[in-house]
């Protein structure tokens, strides 16, 4: 169910039936040559889409802008800060449960906000203790996303405009993908860039960690479909624990 299009004389009834809410959360940055400012947004809103439509949750419009201070210097890239992303997310979270949700499922499309998103919630937690949030971000995808690349990653914890985020994008949003750009840039990034400020333009001057040309649609449907099952057993997890309370 999208919220925006529900009017005010019946979204009280479903909300009522419903209690769930997700918030797609992306942002806007530089992808390499390939792939749009929007990527994070488009695989967030597609993603909340599917997941809604198994959970019978709503899907708030998204939240399209995030916490990108390692690549602000790249053409085409916004960057909020992470106390801006907080306030919003929070803000959010209070209005969903005054109006009746019991459940916020934020679902993520960009690395850069997962800080952000955890506070958010421990403080929607502190002030509201029956409230349930979840912070999503592919959950569980490690071991196949392991089996189906064909390089190495290039850092224990991000993956960028790379064989797999590529993959994500010819799966969820092929419309806006263009192979004949993708380019292989694997960097070395430094052991230093996990202990201090780093922009990305010191290791990198494309936004891409990987090899985008190894991408296809097939990888990106086996990794996005174990992401959708784990997270559809969160969230009807927390139904569950929301009918025992």
């Amino acid at each position: 169910m999208i919220f925006q299009n529900e009017n005010s004389f019946e979204v009280k009834e479903k909300i009522d039936k419903s209690r769930v809410a997700i918030l797609p959360i992306g942002a806007v940055e530089a992808h390499g040559p390939h792939l749009p400012l929007g990527t994070d947004n488009y695989l967030a809103e597609r993603l909340s889409e599917r997941v809604a439509e198994r959970t019978g949750a709503f899907v708030l419009p998204t939240l399209p802008y995030g916490q990108v201070w390692s690549l602000k210097n790249f053409p085409g890239s916004i960057t909020i800060s992470n106390d801006s992303l907080i306030n919003f997310i929070v803000d959010i979270g209070i209005s969903l449960y005054e109006q009746g949700f019991r459940i916020f499922a934020m679902i993520n499309g960009h690395l850069g906000n997962a800080a952000a998103m955890k506070e958010a919630a421990r403080k929607l937690y502190s002030q509201y203790p029956d409230f349930k949030i979840l912070y999503l971000f592919y959950p569980g995808v490690k071991q196949v996303t392991d089996e189906v690349r064909k390089t190495k990653s290039s850092h224990a914890s991000y993956f960028h405009a790379c064989e797999i985020e590529t993959s994500y994008m010819l799966y969820l949003a092929e419309e806006y993908v263009d192979m004949s750009k993708a380019i292989s840039d694997i960097p070395n990034i430094p052991m230093s860039a996990d202990v201090t400020p780093t922009p990305w333009e010191e290791f990198t001057s494309s936004a891409v960690l990987g090899d985008a040309t190894l991408a296809t649609k097939e990888k990106g449907e086996k990794i996005i479909e174990v992401a959708i099952s784990n997270m559809i057993t969160l969230i009807e997890g927390a139904k569950n624990e929301l009918k025992g309370s």
